[in-house]
């Protein structure tokens, strides 16, 4: 039987971190969120944001823009933040209406002040391991895992997925921690021959509970980075589900996170830290 990773309880030790230090330090940290249109989602997304910024004890600016807003009225909104010597960390609430091209925005944050850690800037330095912001999800995942005393030097770790958000820089946090990292997605040969090598596997492929047991090594630590709503009178009361079927996984697994409550506080948190970490360098 697995050890749940409670990362609800990680992610608040690191809010009161950053809180104790925005506090103690006399921090004046600011970020501003800029929203186009009414997704659900992300509006709920952006109201979690505002809620940490207030528990860390920093100040939050948020831009809710008509879902007709123009590509050059957003540029020329971040281009003010970005002179804005008060404000910290700029983030773009992602995904953005058609009409807009999400990487010219992206590219055009201050990558001081790139708290998302999205921008060329940003993933090149990670790359090459110097300073920069690191994107918050797979940040996130290496404190997870560090904070549960889970041992990444020397382990091989297999990354199911390669978006640019998650699965690129997940791969090059790991090989920083000196794990063996492959990559496996939907090209890949004999996938599940290839995660079962794993001693660590993480997860962020984008299907409801696609992996079982069948993916995974005894003993292996399985990290689920999916979330999918489904219907709860089809799935005894459930109403969020992740990657990995969980049930099935979980006695074989020794660590395993929740969905939810394992890798989506941490996002949040990280992003708290990131703005931290962009006022101190201010």
């Amino acid at each position: 039987m697995a050890v749940i990773i409670d990362g609800k309880k990680i992610s608040q030790e690191i809010k009161d971190e950053v809180r104790t230090e925005t506090e103690n330090g006399g921090i004046d940290a600011c970020l501003a969120v800029i929203i186009v249109g009414e997704d659900p989602a992300s509006q709920v997304y952006v109201n979690n944001k505002k809620k940490a910024c207030e528990y860390c004890g920093i100040r939050s600016l948020s831009y809710e823009l008509a879902g007709n807003t123009s590509e050059e009225e957003l540029l020329e909104l971040i281009e003010k933040l970005n002179s804005d010597p008060s404000v910290d960390g700029i983030l773009v609430q992602l995904p953005l209406p058609g009409h807009i091209d999400e990487d010219r925005v992206i590219e055009a944050i201050d990558p001081g002040k790139d708290v998302d850690g999205f921008s060329r800037k940003s993933v090149g330095a990670l790359s090459i391991g110097s300073n920069g912001f690191v994107s918050c999800t797979p940040a996130g995942i290496i404190e997870l895992l560090k904070r549960s005393g889970i041992d990444i030097e020397g382990k091989e770790c297999v990354i199911m997925g390669r978006s640019n958000i998650v699965g690129k820089p997940m791969a090059m946090l790991m090989l920083r921690e000196n794990a063996t990292v492959t990559v496996v997605h939907s090209r890949t040969r004999h996938i599940e021959d290839v995660c079962r090598r794993a001693d660590i596997l993480i997860v962020a492929i984008g299907k409801p509970e696609m992996i079982t047991h069948d993916y995974v090594k005894d003993g292996a630590v399985v990290i689920d980075v999916g979330i999918h709503r489904i219907d709860p009178e089809k799935n005894n009361g459930r109403k969020l589900c992740g990657d990995v079927d969980y049930e099935d996984v979980e006695p074989i697994a020794s660590y395993i996170t929740p969905v939810p409550g394992g890798v989506g506080p941490m996002t949040i948190a990280m992003l708290m830290k990131n703005v931290l970490k962009a006022a101190k360098e201010r």
